[in-house]
């Protein structure tokens, strides 16, 4: 003999009120709050982002014939930082460089250190100029680091160039990545530039 408890005729009465009160067609997951979360979008992540970007300029500098630049930045000595300070202090100055580097131009983390700001229908020279303010900005925020000689976070750039043909070379990225290793061999707060143009495309002035 099954015994029903108060409990068993509140619970039950619940689900009957439920089913009466559901709209009609209503679209209800078959597994619950775990299949409604799967269905909400999701942010982007970093590296999608990233890819949007490059897609985005790659095309714009394709249609107008013009140069593509990428620089890619990381954060000088990074992992000594690390050891130093913390996961958390670290966090925070990554927050507070790429606070730094937006208010010169929008940036996009990638990795763990560093950060990709995609630039189309600009000219090296002004990729050029555009890093240097970059590095002024950084010196300015003043985040300390008692692991570097020069007393603060530094950042060090690679900037790739490239004039886009075709369909998308995800090369120039690549490229701009490698730049700023070679960059940071050579010490902090450096820059290296790759220029992937040919030099049929070296002699066309850019726009």
């Amino acid at each position: 003999m099954t015994v029903e408890t108060a409990g068993d005729r509140d619970g039950l009465w619940s689900r009957v009120r439920a089913a009466l009160t559901r709209r009609p067609g209503a679209d209800v997951p078959a597994y619950g709050v775990s299949a409604i979360a799967e269905r909400l979008p999701r942010k982007n992540r970093p590296s999608q982002q990233i890819d949007e970007a490059l897609r985005a300029g790659w095309k714009l500098g394709a249609e107008r014939h013009v140069s593509l630049c990428v620089l890619a930045l990381e954060m000088d000595n990074a992992a000594e930082y690390l050891a130093a300070y913390g996961r958390e202090e670290l966090d925070d100055a990554l927050a507070r460089l790429q606070g730094a580097v937006g208010a010169v131009r929008p940036c996009l983390r990638s990795g763990r250190s560093g950060f990709v700001i995609v630039l189309p229908d600009m000219p090296v020279l002004m990729a050029r100029e555009l890093a240097s303010k970059i590095a002024v900005a950084v010196r300015r925020e003043g985040v300390p680091n008692r692991t570097s000689h020069a007393g603060q976070v530094t950042l060090s750039i690679g900037l790739a160039a490239i004039n886009p043909q075709g369909g998308l070379d995800r090369t120039v990225l690549t490229t701009a990545q490698q730049a700023v290793k070679k960059a940071q061999r050579r010490g902090i707060g450096r820059l290296e530039v790759a220029d992937l143009r040919d030099k049929a495309d070296k002699r066309k002035k850019a726009a």
